[in-house]
């Protein structure tokens, strides 16, 4: 008898146990059903390159950690039409809801990303809307460039189900919308307009506010941090500083073709061309045949100078290459095609590069003018006058005398080498740009302690 209530409570005891923990192992598995992420990453300057950048990076990562919701933390006044074109697109094809908190300002470009996302929050005193094309100077552009943004205002708005009128006329002051913009202007809404027209959920605070409120304060967060090497990367692709690295490609080139040998031009000229392509080809922007082609225009310009006499169609054509190859490494391209490219940007691109050619090729000529007769750079140039009387003589008289002279080339001239007159070897440049090695030739002239020679 006993033996059997022993058998019973041990079973008893045991059933406990096991129907305690099935209820602890049913909870778990419903705390992480249930668990929610919200992925939160800022849009805290001007809209631009580094800006897309991250915007796609904080997205990527959000898929990958499987967020339940993107957060966007914003106050900026706007930036590059193509680049909030891009981040609008990411946001408007992303299958993670997308809500926007706007932290005082969200001006022009900043107003056509907000409205793409699928929640929009204002902060006490936040602005959206004054979104009109504008320059650099502030001034307003063309009404091709209102129409294009007016149209992706509208667009946006209609995927969003929000008033397409109220957000074309936050571009064009033209555009009437009884009782909301008959001022002729710009359209810009405080943050209990916006609430009022549908253009904002509700008035926070703060985040944590915004979270609390949406049912998601219990929510896993996580922020979004760029690595340095994003920083790097980010801080590399910006415009501005392709630009710079551009006028020391060419640049660096362009002394190194002054002076002899293999210097610290073409040091300059090859560790920019480095920091150009590299983040470019990181971010996938820059493709191997772009690249390339870049290399063969490089080539090409070489074999023009050293190989070919005058300078003809594998220089011109080594400088279309250049500075096609520079031009489609900046760009992205938007489809499986090899030349599918978005043309605004390929032409912002263009006139980047180009831009920076005709500054460098500018630049490059007037410092070397300056850089050896001036005493601003110390010992690059003399710094006192050198007297004859002092015993300090001239070659001038000496290159004089030579002209008329005739000799032999000792080398080729393209256009300069080695002449040899009455048993002496003279450095001299070919004043028809190429004369072969053996060919007799006759001084006719000098300069930069060279003496110009032609075939005689």
């Amino acid at each position: 008898m006993e033996s059997r209530q022993m058998t019973y409570y041990t079973r008893f005891f045991l059933g406990m146990f096991l129907s305690l923990c099935s209820l602890q192992m049913s909870s778990q598995e419903i705390d992480s059903a249930t668990s929610k992420k919200v992925y939160i990453f800022d849009i805290k300057e001007m809209i631009a390159p580094p800006v897309w950048r991250t915007t796609k990076l904080a997205m990527e990562a959000a898929a990958e950690q499987k967020a339940d919701v993107i957060l966007i933390h914003m106050n900026t006044y706007g930036g590059t039409l193509d680049d909030a074109d891009s981040i609008r697109t990411k946001i408007l094809n992303s299958r993670i809801p997308v809500y926007v908190f706007i932290d005082k300002n969200a001006a022009s470009a900043g107003a056509l990303i907000s409205i793409a996302c699928d929640s929009i929050y204002m902060a006490p005193g936040a602005n959206i809307g004054a979104a009109t094309v504008v320059n650099q100077q502030g001034e307003q552009m063309p009404d091709k460039y209102q129409s294009y943004m007016r149209s992706m205002m509208r667009s946006t708005a209609e995927a969003k189900n929000r008033d397409v009128d109220i957000a074309q006329a936050m571009v064009d002051p033209k555009v009437y919308v009884a009782g909301i913009s008959d001022s002729g202007q710009v359209l810009t809404f405080t943050v209990s307009e916006a609430i009022e027209y549908d253009f904002c959920e509700a008035k926070v605070n703060n985040i944590e506010e915004l979270l609390e409120r949406t049912g998601n304060k219990d929510s896993e967060i996580i922020r979004h941090q760029l690595s340095a090497t994003d920083k790097i990367i980010g801080w590399l692709i910006n415009p501005i500083i392709s630009g710079i690295l551009i006028m020391i490609i060419v640049g660096g080139i362009y002394f190194e073709l002054q002076t002899p040998g293999i210097g610290f031009p073409i040091a300059a000229a090859a560790l920019a061309a480095l920091l150009y392509f590299a983040p470019l080809y990181i971010e996938g922007l820059a493709n191997n045949w772009e690249i390339l082609i870049f290399v063969v225009g490089l080539i090409l310009i070489a074999i023009e100078i050293f190989a070919i006499p005058g300078f003809g169609v594998a220089g011109i054509l080594g400088i279309v290459l250049m500075v096609s190859g520079l031009t489609l490494s900046m760009v992205d391209q938007i489809g499986p095609g090899t030349f599918d490219y978005d043309l605004s940007k390929l032409v912002r691109a263009f006139f980047i590069v180009i831009i920076a050619f005709f500054v460098s090729i500018v630049g490059s000529i007037a410092l070397s003018k300056q850089l050896f007769t001036t005493t601003r750079f110390g010992h690059l140039a003399l710094a006192k006058t050198q007297i004859t009387g002092d015993g300090y003589s001239s070659a001038t008289v000496a290159y004089k005398s030579m002209i008329s002279k005739s000799g032999v080339s000792r080398t080729i001239l393209r256009p300069s080498g080695k002449i040899e007159i009455d048993g002496d070897l003279y450095d001299a440049v070919a004043l028809t740009s190429y004369i072969d090695k053996g060919e007799k030739i006759i001084v006719v002239d000098y300069h930069n302690a060279q003496l110009v020679v032609k075939k005689l």
